[in-house]
């Protein structure tokens, strides 16, 4: 998946061929407004206002407390975008796509993911001094409950997309019984191998903070003791030894060192089950131009700047864990998340 810049009649298309548009204007100031213009329409609630419904321009405003010159720009640019569809003369109802992915109720909902952007605004004003140091803005510390608890709503919203197709493709003992989530939060990966193997039953490991604040989505899952919460630090704390069938590290070793990541490995391996699996869940790190796409470029930047590493390689992540005794298996890049993937190692015997 990539963003870019699309052309809308025969000649925009050729002055793009042509080389005579201006990429960095579109790329800058084109997606900041719509960025910002999306956020601010899910945050006063334009999506949710009309899900019984179309309305009117001024009711539509009046519900969602925008003036009436600012609503009208704003909801012709959600029309531009497909989020919006006109009705009648002065009306406007949803589309599809719109009551899919950014209504509160809907199982698809992203819109928690748009209302964290905001705090990842203002982390991206840091990026220049990011880039000037070398040091990151390290911002999840400063979240606060209410901060947690929509950073783990919008985290189990992008989960719900692709945590099907992990807990199916990600290889495994036979009656697995046992599984450790390092990272877990809101629980959906655990809940997803759990609903795949009947007998299954997992413990999800994450920061106390993040387990607080994640334990009413978990308890809206239905999964009883089968998937709970341990609050701890998966660095710090002791895995056990020879008492688990999987364990999973889903987009977390990107917000470790190279040291931190190969400690936890050998943490690990040690708490594997013979036969027990490894398997790390992430964006690729890009090696070259062309080589993994655009998303994985933006998140190995994005999380340089947020956290104290970035992505790292399939084979960075298989050195790791053959370095600390596992067998590694192939690595599988996933289709719901464009740019992500899975490497997977097992414990012998």
């Amino acid at each position: 998946m990539k963003l870019g810049v699309i052309p809308e009649t025969p000649m925009e298309r050729i002055g793009l061929w042509a080389g005579l548009a201006p990429v960095p204007v579109f790329e800058t100031y084109n997606a900041m407004i719509l960025a910002r213009a999306l956020m601010a329409s899910v945050r006063v609630g334009v999506f949710d206002a009309l899900v019984d419904g179309a309305l009117s321009t001024a009711e539509l405003a009046g519900r969602t407390g925008i003036a009436i010159e600012p609503a009208r720009r704003l909801f012709y640019l959600l029309a531009e975008q497909r989020y919006l569809v006109p009705q009648g003369e002065d009306g406007w109802a949803l589309t599809p796509a719109a009551r899919k992915w950014l209504t509160k109720d809907s199982p698809d909902t992203v819109r928690d993911f748009l209302i964290v952007r905001y705090t990842e605004w203002d982390w991206m004003g840091h990026l220049e001094e990011y880039l000037a140091t070398g040091v990151p803005h390290v911002g999840r510390a400063d979240l606060g409950d209410e901060g947690w608890h929509t950073y783990q709503r919008a985290m189990r919203g992008l989960a719900r997309m692709s945590t099907p197709e992990v807990a199916r493709r990600t290889p495994t003992p036979g009656n697995p019984t046992t599984m450790l989530d390092i990272g877990g939060g809101h629980g959906q990966l655990s809940v997803a191998f759990c609903r795949r193997f009947p007998g299954l039953k997992a413990v999800v490991l994450d920061l106390p903070d993040a387990c607080r604040q994640a334990a009413p989505l978990l308890a809206e899952e239905g999964m009883g003791d089968r998937v709970v919460h341990r609050p701890g630090d998966a660095l710090a704390d002791d895995l056990g030894e020879g008492c688990w069938d999987i364990v999973t590290a889903m987009n977390m070793l990107h917000t470790l060192s190279p040291e931190q990541c190969q400690h936890m490995t050998r943490q690990v391996a040690r708490a594997l089950k013979p036969g027990g699996v490894f398997a790390v869940i992430d964006f690729q790190r890009p090696t070259r131009p062309g080589g993994v796409g655009q998303m994985p470029a933006l998140m190995n930047l994005f999380f340089g700047l947020v956290n104290r590493s970035g992505t790292w390689t399939f084979q960075e992540l298989a050195d790791w864990q053959r370095e600390a005794g596992l067998q590694t298996l192939k690595p599988l890049r996933l289709r719901r998340l464009p740019g992500s993937g899975i490497q997977a190692a097992r414990r012998p015997g």
